[in-house]
């Protein structure tokens, strides 16, 4: 068992890590008060080739597996949660394409989405159907040469901004969930639109909106796999989505810790640096020990997925303790930080609302308490 990162993944975490500090964290504030895009972030992330960092070269991808996905994506918690968010969705919807698409599928949408010249989408959740994809009302009818869906979708990550989507409609509504299958829908196709972009607690720069079909034609060829297959596909991408929702978690609560450790040596009351009180040093003490438990659970889910084992259990456990960490981490960095704590002039009530998000998206910490009991009770 080895815990030294090999040459490449340290690479990708200074590369990165330098990226995030200097450019993306001075503007994290800004954008979470305006609710503005990180377009020009992910510019910068292209250009750093981390867009597409999970993917095989040949595809325009960085090579660096689930564990350099998890590493670059724990540096962009630290600096902007929503940027983060932002790129975590982009690589989940991307992996539908590289894990289920045929070989033109690949060169015309994932090689361009890998590169950063095109972003990505991921189109489940619908208002009566969260944690229940039996409830998926959207339809899709081949037609010819072409599907035609109808339907809603919403809280869609990067909504009016990707410019290719993931999209689950059912196509035989007699089967259940084996009926649902995963289209590729691109932007700009005739009869989709786009509705209400939602204001939200936490990750304020990450858009979340609805999606709209009506009569929307989709070519047939940008069927994912085959007719029923849209369940599998969408659980194979969450799986590795909530691997990065774990790992912003370990980089919101390091952000956390490192703020905390910072004020609580400056800030002085009673004729010493609050650091050294015993009740600032066991809450320090807490959050470094969850932090790194965290990204020990979130790292070994990654190389899991790596080495082609099993991690469903994993990816939950990393993302249900990760979050979790990160608000318990949050809500202590604002409590040593006392009143200033609560002011938007500093970052850590940004952590914590950005990480009360990560406990609910890709699954609630309880559906993920419902993964993890059925693996074990089996």
């Amino acid at each position: 068992m080895d815990f030294v990162l090999t040459s490449e993944q340290s690479k990708i975490r200074n590369e990165t890590a330098e990226l995030a500090q200097s450019l993306i964290a001075p503007r994290a504030t800004a954008i979470d008060r305006t609710g503005e895009f990180p377009q020009d972030n992910l510019r910068a992330l292209a250009r750093q080739r981390l867009m597409g960092i999970p993917f095989p070269a040949e595809y325009s991808g960085r090579d660096g597996g689930h564990v350099g996905y998890a590493i670059a994506l724990e540096e962009m918690g630290k600096a902007c949660a929503s940027t983060g968010f932002t790129l975590g969705v982009h690589v989940m919807s991307a992996f539908c394409v590289y894990l289920f698409g045929n070989d033109e599928q690949k060169r015309r949408f994932l090689v361009p989405m890998s590169s950063g010249n095109r972003l990505g989408g991921f189109a489940l959740t619908e208002r009566t159907s969260g944690s229940d994809p039996s409830r998926i009302g959207t339809t899709a009818t081949l037609r010819g040469s072409e599907y035609v869906l109808n339907g809603d979708k919403c809280f869609v990550t990067n909504s009016g901004y990707a410019d290719i989507y993931v999209v689950f409609a059912v196509t035989d509504p007699s089967k259940g969930t084996k009926g649902i299958s995963a289209f590729i829908v691109e932007k700009g196709y005739e009869g989709f639109s786009y509705g209400k972009i939602e204001d939200k607690l936490g990750l304020r720069a990450a858009s979340n909106g609805e999606l709209i079909f009506k009569d929307c034609r989709v070519p047939e060829q940008n069927l994912l796999a085959t007719e029923g297959d849209g369940l599998k596909i969408a659980l194979s991408a969450i799986d590795r989505g909530r691997i990065g929702i774990a790992a912003l978690g370990v980089g919101i609560a390091q952000a956390a810790l490192d703020s905390s450790k910072t004020y609580a040596k400056q800030r002085a009351q009673f004729g010493q640096p609050i650091s050294n009180f015993q009740a600032i040093q066991f809450m320090i003490a807490d959050m470094a020990t969850e932090t790194e438990a965290a990204r020990l659970l979130t790292y070994k889910a990654a190389w899991l997925a790596d080495v082609g084992e099993r991690f469903t259990k994993q990816a939950s456990m990393a993302k249900l303790y990760a979050s979790e960490v990160a608000m318990r981490a949050a809500v202590n960095a604002v409590q040593i930080h006392g009143g200033y704590g609560l002011l938007k002039d500093l970052p850590v009530e940004r952590y914590m609302r950005d990480a009360k998000a990560l406990a609910i998206i890709e699954g609630t910490s309880e559906m993920q308490r419902v993964i993890i009991s059925r693996d074990e009770l089996k």
